[in-house]
Order: structure tokens, then sequence, then C-alpha cells
């Protein structure tokens, strides 16, 4: 019986193996044939407990199951993969497989149809956004881009040129045919060209970052870092510098992309013709008249008053660019295009003062510059056939040079330019004349403006300038006896200095024969002016002039008197004046430099000895010269008479003046390293406070003493040519003071070519924000700036001076008060700018690189950006022509 022995159970053999199976057979058909009784919830239920009842290994062994005997559902990858790796695989298809991929599910439309996808595309060609997509918007990119693509017209240049005309000569059949077989071998090898680098493209490609980022393939292509990349190629050259400048202008975008992706008011002038493709009167509805008014123009508000409602008006001013101007007229149009555009300047019957700088002529109006102005500006209206004209209301129809000028325009624009012919009379009566190739039964003025209104102001113009002659003519005798009476006035002071009240009593003819004299040459031309180095060589010129020459001889006997005392006078003033200086050099000393090294050597420090030796250094060495030089004059001064000489210790001092070029060489580092020991130095900040503008420091600042030397030089020139003035011809000095002031003139020429103050004028002031880049190895398009200064830019001809700006606000008062601490100076050859497309994070920014120094910037508006840009554009591409 211990076969039939039992576990658990009276009726589970526990020994009896065949027994024990078939017993185990016989309950699993039973339990099957219960579970084919069982509804589907009870089944349900029934696998649901035995599954709990199951390890591990048992629900492997299931699955293991099942996924070899049962086929098993595909699954689609896009619901199971995150959501940024599908994005990476959509990344590669083009553009005409995701559209083909959008229509396969709902999942994947809606994957295809992100913009990380397809903005790279769109930023590709060139296409941008013109507005910004909002957060739950998705999609725009795409249809951006079917949208430019259904328009795009793409031409070659002879295809161009048999549409819209060309200036070139016409060519041979021979030539025309080596033009076609180069064409077609230049258009194979682009597209090798295209597909090579698309396959090397796919290479090198990296991983996908970000699923609402684009791919950073295109940082390298749209925005390459000038200051790491091509610097470190280009080297120290000043060639290779030139180049490296240009190249910066060159990628700096244009009008189409200046603020990046949202920014877009230029489209391309075969997008425009492809905008209103049908010829019905509802497309030309859409096309507003658009006229141009110059500031230059008289009374211009009077215009702009008497512009019809539905013309888009703009006012510009005469000092803006052409890329300036291309950008207002893209701004107003908001995308549209003009049935006709009026153009209302100053100029005449040979050319159009369009702009300060570009009088548009014969000459000049195939210069690249104009000419690429006057196509975009083509393209912005209406062609011939379409009924768009573009109007000057200048009367160039009244010349054949200004025929010429619309002939040329036309050709090369594909547009109908129109121009009054100017018979009738008046400054501005012309533009209600009539007009060239006149087809629309009415004048152009009637189109633009309310012909009462623009008559009223054509007659108030005439007016206006009749009333300027006759206020010159009625003005002209005051102005006249005025300029008597100031030069009586100049000739008694210069007579009172330089002979007594006798001698000025017995010479009155004299007087009034060098005032009658002096008006006489001041209505001659600039050119027969006195030189002042040479003030003294008047009496010749005078005596050609057929001067008195009874009352010069008086003068010159008079001045021969007194020449020995002015010039002993003038001598002792040199003396006193240099004593003045030195003294404010000292001040430098006792109170600045002493003090540091004192708290040098006491272990206190209120500065480094580096930082003392570059601030002082210079000027100590200065002043040990100029010590010497005043040395010199006292001791000659001593024994100072008629005979004695100052030319000779002048020319030994200018001999000397290379200690200057260096603190003039050291000048900006000094400024900067003052400036930058005071933000960082608390100590060296409370001590500038406690003796800066001062009784002692003659109320005046570091900065302020330290440009005491730069002023001296012209001092110099002034005392030493007075020197000259009263130093005989026959004297010993004469030589020796014409070496000395041909030593200072020409150190006075290199000091201000040094400072930068030659030829120098303001262009433009700009306030920006300077911006903080926490992270600058990300994408632009993820980086994040912080606001740190308020920064103003002086743009020069030459430089571009970088300020600090500050604001200060007085109680009671609405006015606030503008301060401007100097940062920097950059040359503008030197000078690198760089774009910051904008994203969600920032706007309206730029980059400006100098030799040692960069600034991150931006403006309130896109306008202020882009008007900047293209002034501070064509002053350095102005500089380095230079």
């Amino acid at each position: 019986m211990e076969s039939f022995h039992t576990r658990f159970s009276a009726w589970t053999p526990f020994s009896n193996k065949s027994l024990n199976r078939q017993l185990f057979q016989e309950r699993v058909a039973l339990i099957s044939h219960w579970f084919d009784l069982w509804t589907n919830k009870q089944r349900q239920e029934f696998l649901f407990a035995i599954f709990l009842r199951c390890t591990k290994p048992q629900l492997r062994f299931v699955q293991d199951w099942f996924s070899e005997r049962m086929q098993v559902a595909k699954v689609d990858f896009s619901t199971v993969l995150p959501r940024f790796i599908s994005l990476y695989i959509f990344s590669f298809l083009s553009p005409k497989d995701l559209c083909a991929a959008a229509q396969v599910s709902w999942p994947w439309k809606f994957l295809t149809e992100q913009d990380c996808l397809w903005m790279p595309k769109c930023v590709k060609f060139g296409w941008f956004l013109p507005y910004t997509p909002t957060d739950n918007e998705y999609g725009a990119w795409k249809r951006h881009y079917v949208a430019c693509v259904s328009h795009l017209d793409w031409l070659t240049p002879r295809e161009a040129a048999a549409i819209y005309g060309t200036l070139n000569e016409p060519k041979t059949e021979d030539e025309e045919l080596l033009e076609r077989q180069r064409e077609k071998c230049l258009r194979k090898r682009i597209w090798e060209e295209i597909a090579l680098r698309n396959k090397e493209l796919f290479k090198v490609r990296p991983p996908w970052v970000s699923g609402t980022c684009c791919s950073s393939v295109l940082k390298p292509r749209r925005q390459p870092r000038l200051s790491q990349t091509v610097r470190e190629r280009v080297g120290s050259h000043e060639a290779l510098e030139k180049q490296l400048v240009l190249t910066s202008l060159e990628i700096l975008p244009k009008r189409s992309n200046i603020s990046g992706s949202h920014s877009y008011p230029l489209l391309s002038k075969k997008y425009w013709h492809g905008v209103h493709k049908n010829d019905d009167s509802s497309s030309y509805a859409l096309r507003p008249h658009f006229i141009l008014i110059s500031s230059r123009i008289p009374a211009y508000e009077m215009v702009v008053e008497s512009v019809k409602a539905g013309v888009v008006s703009v006012v510009y001013e005469h000092s803006v660019t052409l890329e300036s101007l291309l950008y207002l007229i893209e701004k107003a149009l908001d995308g549209r295009k003009a049935q006709s555009m009026g153009i209302f300047s100053d100029g005449d019957s040979r050319e159009i003062n369009l702009l300060q700088g570009y009088k548009i002529g014969v000459k000049n109006l195939l210069r690249p510059e104009v000419r690429d102005f006057w196509e975009k500006l083509g393209s912005y209206v209406a062609t011939e056939e379409e009924g768009g004209h573009v109007d000057f209301f200048v009367p160039l129809g009244a010349s054949e040079a200004g025929t010429e000028v619309l002939s040329q325009l036309s050709q090369l624009t594909g547009t109908f330019f129109t121009a009054p012919t100017g018979i009738a009379t008046g400054s501005y009566q012309h533009i209600l004349s009539d007009w060239l190739g006149s087809q629309w039964g009415k004048a152009p003025s009637s189109i633009y403006f309310c012909e009462a209104k623009l008559q009223t102001w054509s007659s108030f113009a005439d007016f206006l300038e009749e009333t300027l002659k006759t206020v010159r003519k009625q003005l002209y005798p005051l102005f006249k006896e005025l300029q008597k009476s100031i030069s009586g006035r100049m000739i008694g002071q210069f007579m009172f200095d330089t002979m007594g009240m006798t001698n000025i009593l017995n010479n009155q003819e004299t007087a009034q024969a060098l005032a009658d004299r002096l008006m006489e040459l001041s209505k001659e031309d600039s050119e027969r002016s006195v030189v002042e180095d040479d003030s003294w060589d008047t009496k010749s010129r005078l005596s050609k002039n057929d001067l008195n020459f009874e009352a010069l001889i008086n003068l010159e006997r008079i001045l021969q008197k007194d020449s020995a005392e002015k010039r002993t006078r003038v001598v002792r003033e040199l003396l006193q004046s240099e004593r003045k200086y030195v003294q404010m050099l000292e001040i430098v000393r006792d109170v600045y430099f002493a003090p540091l090294k004192a708290a040098l050597s006491s272990n206190r420090a209120i500065l480094s000895a580096a930082n003392i030796q570059i601030l002082f250094s210079d000027i100590l060495q200065i002043l040990s010269l100029n010590r010497q030089f005043l040395d010199n004059l006292r001791d000659r001064l001593q024994e100072w008479g008629p005979a004695h000489c100052v030319g000779e210790i002048v020319t030994k001092f200018g001999s000397q003046l290379n200690t200057y070029t260096n603190f003039f060489n050291n000048y900006p580092v000094i400024l900067k390293t003052i400036e930058k020991c005071r933000e960082m130095i608390p100590a060296f900040r409370t001590f500038l406070k406690r003796h800066d503008k001062t009784i002692v420091t003659k109320m005046l600042s570091l900065p302020e003493l330290l440009l005491y030397p730069s002023r001296r030089f012209e001092e110099y020139l002034n005392l030493l040519y007075a020197v000259r003035l009263h130093t005989p011809a026959e004297h010993v000095d004469r030589g020796d003071l014409t070496t000395a002031i041909d030593q200072i003139k020409k150190y006075k020429s290199y000091i201000d070519q040094t400072l930068s103050e030659v030829n120098r004028y303001l262009i433009r002031v700009q306030d920006v924000a300077q911006l903080h880049c926490c992270d600058e190895e990300i994408s632009f398009s993820l980086r994040l700036y912080e606001h740190i200064h308020d920064l103003s830019l002086f743009l020069f001809n030459d430089a571009l001076l970088v300020s600090s700006r500050g604001t200060s606000h007085t109680p009671f008062e609405r006015t606030s008060k503008t301060t401007y601490q100097f940062i920097a100076s950059v040359a503008l050859h030197r000078l690198l700018i760089e774009n910051i497309p904008d994203s969600k994070y920032v706007k309206n920014a730029f980059i400006l690189q100098g030799p040692k120094y960069k600034w991150i910037c931006a403006t309130e508006v896109e306008d202020e950006k882009f008007l900047w840009l293209s002034v501070l554009r064509n002053a350095i591409k102005s500089s380095m022509e230079k």
C-alpha cells in the first residue's frame, strides 16, 4: 500500500507516477470541461486568478509560448519610441517624403508637421516667417515652405535678361552658344557639388539635440564663430584683418533676416511677381499707391497733409542710407506690392538729390549699390503690363540727361518711370505740369495728392522763397554795417594792444584803411586767408591788394619800436605757462602717486605695484622732462636781453619728446586701468572719491589731469608763433624758432592722429542694452541672456566709441540727468559685426567684436537695430576704402 501513499490529498498518489499522471490528466480534462461552460467574464477572472498564482519563470514561459506560436500585431514606432527619437528619424526625410508620411496616420501627421523639421529646410533657402507663431500653433513652417515653393520662380541671368531686359550690348550667335554651354556646365557642376556636400553632411550628421530646435548642422553655415574660427586662421596681418572685417560684413544678414527667423520684410523679386497672378481688378485693388517724401523739401509737413486717403506715405530723412530707405519702404508696404510709387525729393532736370551723397544721374546710375537699390525698388511695384509705374516729382523730362536716366531705369527694373516735363514756371510748379508718357488720363500728382492742397503748398513754397529773397535783400545792409563794426573793433583792439593812446589818435587814417580793407578781404575766397603760423606776412598779401602803403609803413614803424618788449613779454608768458603746467603735473605726483606709493610700502596697499607703474610711470617721466625744460627757461630769463635766444632750448626739448610718445601710446591702457581698478578695488574707489575734484586738484579728477599733456602742445605752438612774430628776420634766434615750431607742429599732428581727432565727425548715437550670455556653447535658439548694463554707442567716421550710460532722477523734477562713462574705442577697420537670430529668449540682438573686447548688444525695437547695422556697415566700408 506504500505505492498508494498520498500527500495533501487522499486522491493524489505521491509515489506512483503513472497513477499521478493519470489523475492529473483527468483533473485537467475536468477543469477544461468547466472552462468551456464558463462565460467570457468568468474565464477572464479564472485566468487572472491563475496568473496571480504563477511565478516569474511560469509567466515568462507563457510569454515565450505566445511569441513562438502566435503572430504579434505590428506596432507603430511613433507611438512606442520617445518623441524626440521619432522626430530624429523623420528629420532624414525630404520635404516630399514628409508630405507623403503625413498621410499615413494622425500620429505621423502630427509629427511630420512639427516646426523643428520644417524650420531648417526654410532657413536653408533664406525663407523666414513674417510673424512669431504662438505656443499652441504648429505647422506654420510647413505651410510657409509650401507657399514659398509654390511661388518659386528661378531664372538664369539669360532668362531674366529676356524678360526684364538688360543694359549690356547684344552678343553674336557664337557668343550666345558659348554662353549657353557655359551655363549648362555650370549648372551641372553646381548640382554635383550640392549632392556631394549633402552626402558629406549626412555622414557627419550629429545626433538630434532636441525636439524643439533646428539641427545644429545649420549653425556653422548660418552663424560662424568669427572670434574663434576665422580669427585663428586670419592672424594679425593687416591685409588679412581687413579681409576678416569684410567677411563679417558679408555674413551679416541683410534686410530679409536682419533679426533672425522672425523678421522678414523683404521678399525676392521672383516672389513678388508671383504674389498676384490674377489679372482681374480685384488683384489690383489689393495694391496700394505709395509715396516717398523727403524731409529736405520745404514745408514737407504740408505735403504730407495733402496725401490722399488710402495712399501709403513715408517721410524719410535725407541722411539715411539706401539700405535704410529700402527697409522703410518694405516695412510700410508690409508684404504688399504697390500699384504705383511716387518719389517726392529734391533735384533738377538732370539728376535726383535722393539722399545725402547720392545724386542719381547718368554718371552714377550703374554703380553697384545704386543699381541694386533700383532693382529692388522696382520689385515692389507692379510691372508695366500690370499698369505699374514709378513717378519722380523732379523735372527730369525737361532735359536729355533726365530722359536718359528714366530710360535706363526702365530697362534696369522692367517698370515704367515717368517725370514732369517742367513746362510750368515756379519753384515747384513743375509737378502740376505735363508728365512724360501720362497714359492714365490724369496727372500722376492727382493719384497721390489732393490737387487743391498741393497747389496751396506749391504757392506757399514760392512765396516762402520770395520772402527769403526779400529778407536777404533787406538784411544785407544791416549785416554789412555789423560786419564793418566788428572789423573796426578788431582793428581798434589790435592797435590798442600794439601802441599807446597817443599813437592811436595820430593814426586814425591807418585804422580806417585797415578796417576797410579787412571788410574787402572777408568777401574774397577762403584761399586768400592769412596763414596762422606766418600771420605777419599779411603785409605782402595786403600790398598785393593795393592797401594803403603809407598806413602800412606807419604801422610797421610803430611795431618795430615795441618788438623787443613784446618778445620779452611772450617769453615770460612761455615761462609762466610752463610753470603752471609743471604744477599740474606735480599735483598728479603729490596727490595720487605719493599716497599710493606710501600705502604700498606700508603693507596696506591700495593698488599693486604693477598698476601704479602703469598709471604713473609715463607721467612722472614727462614731469622730469618738463621740469628740466622749465629750469632752462628760468636760467635764460635771469640774464635775458634782446640778443638772447630761446629757440635752442625749445629745440633741445623737442628732441626728447619720445617720453610723450610712450605716454600717448599707453593712454588708453591707463584709462582702462583706472576704470578697472575703480570697479574691482573698493579701497581705490574710496581713494578717488576723497581726492578727485577737490581744491588741491583744481576741481579736476585724475583722468582730467592726465589730459593736460595733450593740450600743452597747442599752447606751445601759439607761444612760439608769437615769439617768432616779434623776432626780427636778421635775429640769430629766428632759425631755431622755425625749427622748434616745425618739431612741435609735426609732433602735434602725430598726437592728433594718435587720439583720432583729425577729420572726425559724429555719424550716429545708438542706445543699446548690454547682454551677457550664460552659455555660448549651445545653439543660438536656446541661449539665455542677462541684461547687465546700458550702453551708448557713438559712431564716428573712423571709430566706434563705447560708453556706459547712467540715468539719475532729481526729486520734484521731470527731467532726468544722463551721464556717460568711457569704456573703449575701436577703429572701424578692426570691428567685426555678428548677428544674433531672434528667439523666445532674446530679440534684436547683435555682437560687436573688437581686437580685445566683445559686446553683446540689443536694441528696443527691430527698426533701430536695422538702421544701426545699416549705418555701421556703410561706415566700416567707407573707412576701409580710405
